[in-house]
């Protein structure tokens, strides 16, 4: 089998690529662990992770794309379970296994994160208890009212625009202390971040 041709062209392909990068985000958990790390081993960590999650998931899309015909088959929540099983049978018990264990850490990184995220953006003003349970609120509601691909294209670009605020509140700080490229460096990634939060397609 071979690689499928291109069915995006254009603008039309810039955007799905635009989707595509926002799929590798969600690994700044240990920014929140400054208590019990010191800065450089946390920022050591959180580059070592989107390293090495970027690795994977481009990997993952390549061998995809080579592996399976783009236009047959349903897209469904499930698809991508179904899908493996032309690989081999074990697999999908395997990735059915997988995702649970992967999703609930994730759950946990993630409402530990934002729970901290809400306690540093309000000065304390409420305690971080109350604010995972705001957190775990809000994503059972939006589970049960929200499609899943409607959920995942939402935090997308959610993730996008937040990246884009710290990327602007980086670039001001370097202009501040004079560090001019550091500056204009920051403040295309704060332009592309907007771009993509904007402009950017769901890839499914």
């Amino acid at each position: 089998m071979s690689f499928a041709p291109p069915v995006e062209h254009g603008w039309a392909a810039l955007t799905l690529g635009f989707g595509l990068i926002v799929t590798v985000q969600r690994f700044e958990t240990s920014r929140y662990l400054g208590k019990s790390y010191d800065a450089p081993t946390r920022i050591r960590s959180m580059r070592m992770a989107q390293i090495l999650s970027t690795f994977i998931y481009l990997t993952y899309i390549v061998l995809v794309a080579y592996s399976f015909d783009p236009t047959g088959g349903e897209i469904t929540e499930t698809a991508i379970v179904d899908m493996m099983a032309v690989v081999a049978p074990i697999l999908q018990l395997l990735l059915v296994a997988a995702a649970l264990t992967a999703q609930f850490s994730a759950a946990v990184a993630d409402t530990g994160g934002s729970g901290g995220l809400i306690a540093e953006l309000i000065k304390g003003r409420i305690p971080q208890k109350p604010a995972y349970a705001v957190v775990v609120g809000a994503g059972r509601a939006l589970t049960w009212v929200a499609d899943v691909f409607e959920i995942i294209a939402y935090a997308s670009r959610a993730f996008a625009a937040y990246y884009a605020l710290q990327s602007k509140i980086a670039a001001r700080r370097a202009f501040v202390a004079g560090d001019r490229s550091r500056a204009t460096v920051y403040a295309g990634l704060a332009v592309f971040g907007a771009m993509i939060a904007i402009f950017g397609r769901p890839v499914e």
